[in-house]
């Protein structure tokens, strides 16, 4: 008989990178909450924050100065951690505001530390050398074309001074010029001016191009006169287009053409090619016809759409009455694994156009599209129980438009794991409570899973069914009703716990392996994170899932842009 290599064997204890501190506090329910490091705490709100935005416990103004508050502090602390961080949120988690106002930040906080060092008596404690430069952070969130034109206004109502006149006087400096220019050289091009240089911004191209004073690149020929055009455009000179500028003449050629006979050029094959020579949008389409987008009108311009502008608009092709043919090639485009993972489109858009659009004919290739961006969810041998909190906290708006809600996230997620374990008991949650005042108690509500589902009907059983229940959240309660010898437990939450004779922490066994997805990133957590077997991650992607059978197979947790850059 085997005494040591038994399948009844714990792994060792592990290590994951959310950690807490061993200090206690108070969650916003008053249960026990758990503080974490600075890291920890930062890239919990960071995956979890669309800026400006309130949340259940939370103001926007609250939430969004915590987050600049700590970045400014570890840009200091930890430089090289932040740093990848920051291009990990953009690149990655594809969360570009957020990643945005924490490059600024960061280099913000660098440069004013470098300055009170330089004005302190004794040894220098500037922070010039590292392994990457304030330059670089810039330009590695910077990834389309208007996103320089963001940062330079966020610099500019955020450390600039505020004249008489309502506008703003801003130097930026070396570093944030530099970074701003090496991004414009990648990115300005005769399309992204089209599409992005618009009179309803307020940083233009031209203006990045007088406060970044970038050089054309070397490989770009035209971008000289592109950044002369943008130039002349941003100041209203009529300057004659340069030959070299080929799509902006299309362009030109096209706004000259008499309004009554545009809508005739859609409908030949070869003509609606210069459509696309002409860098058209759909948004610049429907201005340039001058009436509706009807079905001619859409199908002329989708082979020319890119993969979000597809996913936003797929009501508005039923709506006009696309053809089954165009709405085919739409679809193909939807289910392509390679055209999925190029976008980066996170698996809750994909829930998002699914309720939006009114007919089925898109629900097969919105699945095939949702499965592709969850391929990182591993498969988990055993017994797992599955929590969602779907308690009135979880309520809260998780898009900017309020369609989604942070416990469709926890649902969407909670069922996508489900369907790759072994065996799966998903439960919903909250609290039985009806007064503050009563005992601890859980309201929970099991979910069948049905053998072959696709995961979108799932989550629309689940909102038909009656399995958001609202109320309060008594986690550790609803541990120990639905505990029955799990491998594992997995629980979807904002982790803000009521208070309960016994910790959330205490409810199952210390020996069992207990991970929080975290979908809201307050201060306080409902339970130790990091060692043994409680592990904590967040998120709006897949990618954390793979945590799991890292942690269970004695492997030590890293963060995501660590664990990407050792596979490559």
């Amino acid at each position: 008989m085997s005494r040591f290599n038994s399948r009844a064997d714990r792994p060792p204890r592990t290590t994951s990178p959310v950690l807490t501190t061993g200090e206690t506090t108070h969650t916003a329910e008053g249960g026990t909450g758990y503080l974490r490091d600075a890291q920890s705490e930062l890239f919990l709100l960071a995956v979890t924050n669309l800026v400006g935005q309130d949340t259940f416990y939370e103001t926007a103004a609250t939430r969004d100065s915590r987050y600049t508050r700590l970045v400014r502090a570890l840009a200091v602390l930890e430089p090289a951690w932040t740093a990848a961080l920051l291009r990990w949120l953009r690149n990655e988690a594809n969360l570009r505001t957020a990643a945005i106002v924490g490059a600024a930040e960061f280099v913000h906080a660098r440069l004013a530390h470098d300055h009170q060092a330089a004005m302190t008596p004794g040894p220098s404690a500037h922070l010039g050398a590292a392994p990457y430069s304030n330059r670089a952070v810039i330009a590695s969130v910077l990834q389309r074309a208007d996103e320089p034109g963001e940062l330079v206004a966020y610099w500019e109502k955020r450390f600039g001074h505020e004249r008489r006149d309502g506008q703003y006087d801003v130097r930026l400096p070396l570093p944030v010029k530099r970074g701003i220019a090496d991004a414009v050289q990648r990115l300005y091009t005769e399309r992204a001016l089209l599409k992005y240089d618009t009179a309803a911004v307020a940083k233009r191209f031209g203006d990045v191009l007088e406060l970044a004073h970038p050089r054309p690149a070397a490989d770009r020929h035209w971008q000289g006169d592109l950044f002369k055009h943008a130039l002349d455009r941003r100041h209203g000179r009529d300057e004659p287009l340069p030959d070299r500028l080929a799509m902006l003449r299309q362009r030109q050629a096209l706004m000259t053409m008499p309004v009554q006979d545009r809508r005739a050029l859609l409908l030949n094959a070869h003509d609606r090619q210069l459509l696309d020579e002409a860098g058209m949008t759909w948004e610049s389409l429907a201005g340039w016809l001058q009436g509706p987008m009807d079905a001619p009108a859409w199908e002329a311009i989708i082979p020319s759409m890119g993969y979000m502008a597809l996913l936003r608009n797929l009501r508005n092709f039923d709506e006009a009455g696309v053809s089954d043919q165009a709405a085919a090639a739409v679809c193909a485009v939807l289910a392509d694994p390679e055209q999925v993972a190029r976008s980066r489109q996170l698996p809750l858009r994909f829930l998002s156009a699914y309720n939006a659009a009114p007919s089925l004919r898109w629900g097969h290739a919105l699945e095939q599209a949702l499965t592709a961006s969850l391929a990182n969810i591993p498969h988990l041998d055993g017994r797992t129980l599955v929590l969602v909190d779907t308690s009135t906290s979880m309520n809260a708006g998780f898009s900017r438009d309020g369609s989604l809600k942070r416990w469709d996230a926890a649902t969407l997620f909670g069922i996508a794991l489900a369907h790759r374990c072994a065996a799966a008991d998903v439960v919903s949650f909250s609290s039985a409570r009806y007064y503050l005042s009563d005992p601890p108690g859980a309201r929970t509500k099991a979910f069948p899973l049905q053998r072959g589902e696709s995961v979108l009907r799932a989550i629309g059983r689940w909102r038909d069914g009656g399995w958001f229940l609202g109320g309060g959240t008594d986690t550790a309660a609803a541990l120990r009703a639905e505990f029955c010898g799990h491998d594992r437990v997995v629980i979807v939450t904002d982790e803000q716990a009521s208070h309960d004779h016994t910790e959330v922490d205490r409810s199952i066994p210390q020996t069992v392996p207990m991970y929080t997805w975290n979908l809201a990133g307050y201060e306080a957590g409902h339970a130790p994170s990091g060692r043994g077997h409680r592990h904590t991650f967040g998120g709006l992607t897949d990618h954390a899932f793979r945590m799991i059978p890292l942690l269970e197979t004695s492997a030590t947790g890293t963060w995501p842009w660590e664990t990407e850059s050792a596979g490559a």
